[in-house]
């Protein structure tokens, strides 16, 4: 049994051009190691924005995959949450991460992610929330502000920034974080940059486009540091 994570701080289909697939969703179907893999979209940050669900549709229905779609926000929830350990891969979308988690609890989406990750082998990833939701804790905008917020489901140690490029104000508010003690250390990933984990542990640094990064970063008690130092990671360029 083997469990991908693979968390994205933006990209893939739904910030291409066009709303095109990109390598980051090219990736997940390589690492499937599946020549058709089912793959479950879960919207539930974005409020199960119809838009955002054909937008999928359209996207992976050019790779020659089979889809479907996790929704829980208008009824119906218990047939999507079963047939979800039947997917080889499931794909989180961007949004509010605090909004994902209370709905994932109270439908059992939580629970059954993680019975997921424990049977065969899997591809769980993501972008934005959909990124930050498998740590313990992340910087979210869910309130207004950008803030520190423990809750996620906790696959892979750590914390998360996602966006960490895009929204000038992600990145203070996540090395601040982290320098205080508000979230344990983690990684800072610009939109079309990601981790990927195997059973728990970074194997690899991806990204869309060059000079797109992933920052490790991590509290530190040196001096000139200011509480915190944050380190780019060697990246591979999908």
């Amino acid at each position: 049994m083997t469990a991908h994570i693979v968390t994205m701080g933006g990209g893939g289909f739904s910030m291409s051009d066009h709303g095109a697939p990109t390598n980051f969703d090219r990736y997940l179907l390589e690492i499937s190691g599946k020549s058709a893999p089912l793959v479950c979209f879960a919207p539930t940050a974005a409020a199960d924005d119809p838009q955002y669900i054909n937008k999928f549709l359209l996207a992976y229905g050019t790779l020659g995959v089979r889809t479907m779609v996790l929704t829980v926000w208008d009824g119906g929830s218990q047939a999507s949450v079963e047939r979800m350990a039947e997917a080889d891969i499931i794909l989180v979308g961007g949004g509010h991460t605090v909004n994902l988690m209370a709905l994932w609890k109270a439908h059992g989406v939580s629970k059954a992610i993680k019975a997921r990750a424990q049977g065969d082998d899997v591809v769980l990833a993501g972008v934005g929330a959909g990124g930050a939701c498998w740590y313990g804790g992340c910087i979210t905008d869910t309130f207004g502000d950008y803030r520190p917020w423990r809750g996620g489901l906790g696959l892979v140690e750590g914390s998360f920034c996602p966006h960490f490029d895009g929204e000038a104000g992600r990145a203070p508010a996540f090395t601040d974080a982290v320098a205080a003690g508000d979230l344990p250390g983690g990684y800072g990933a610009d939109d079309g940059a990601g981790i990927h984990f195997i059973d728990g542990v970074p194997t690899n640094f991806v990204a869309e486009t060059r000079g797109k990064r992933v920052y490790q970063v991590m509290p530190s008690e040196l001096p000139t540091s200011s509480g915190v130092l944050v380190e780019p990671q060697q990246m591979t360029i999908l």
